[in-house]
């Protein structure tokens, strides 16, 4: 069995800008910057012949290149936070792909996990801190503004992914790449 996901890659320039809110803010535990990414299909464990089903799906996306941008910081868990996150500026391809991806996923006949996309990227996870340190990280997310981007997005990327008790580790296993985007009469 593997565990697997679908997602996009981010730029340098954009991990480097993921870079200034980690620091800024007091996270119990920080993701490792080479490791950020936005995940788009969470597949879980997979067979070799489902996850190859699934890597035929994807190679045959026809999907064009789009930009995107992060806007904001947000937290995951209510009132016990357990994960921080750059939040995603709303993008209808986006949203278009992940339904895409996840419905391609289901028809190889894999059962990835479903929940409300809520496009992000994770900049740290932890344990619901005390009260007191909630409270303090709740204020720095609210006070802290964050942008970066836009970006064009020109690929997805098929990871396996390994837990570890150092954390977790991504094995790149496909990249698709997306079309080019039409260029416009304002373009160069």
């Amino acid at each position: 069995m593997i565990r697997a996901f679908l997602g996009l890659d981010l730029p340098e320039p954009i991990r480097r800008a993921l870079s200034v809110p980690q620091f800024l803010l007091p996270l119990p535990r920080r993701v490792d910057p080479g490791l950020m990414h936005l995940s788009l299909v969470f597949l879980g464990e997979v067979t070799d012949h489902g996850l190859e089903a699934a890597h035929e799906s994807f190679a045959a996306f026809r999907t064009v290149a789009f930009p995107l941008t992060l806007q904001g910081l947000g937290l995951f868990g209510g009132d016990r936070p357990r994960a921080a996150y750059a939040a995603v500026a709303p993008s209808a391809p986006l949203t278009h792909l992940q339904a895409k991806a996840e419905r391609a996923a289901r028809a190889a006949g894999l059962h990835p996990e479903h929940r409300r996309f809520v496009p992000h990227v994770t900049l740290g996870r932890f344990s619901p801190p005390p009260f007191a340190q909630a409270a303090s990280l709740e204020r720095a997310i609210a006070e802290t503004p964050f942008t970066a981007g836009p970006w064009q997005v020109t690929d997805m990327v098929l990871w396996q992914s390994h837990l570890g008790p150092k954390g977790p580790r991504y094995d790149e296993l496909a990249r698709y790449p997306f079309e080019a985007a039409p260029r416009t009469a304002t373009d160069p």
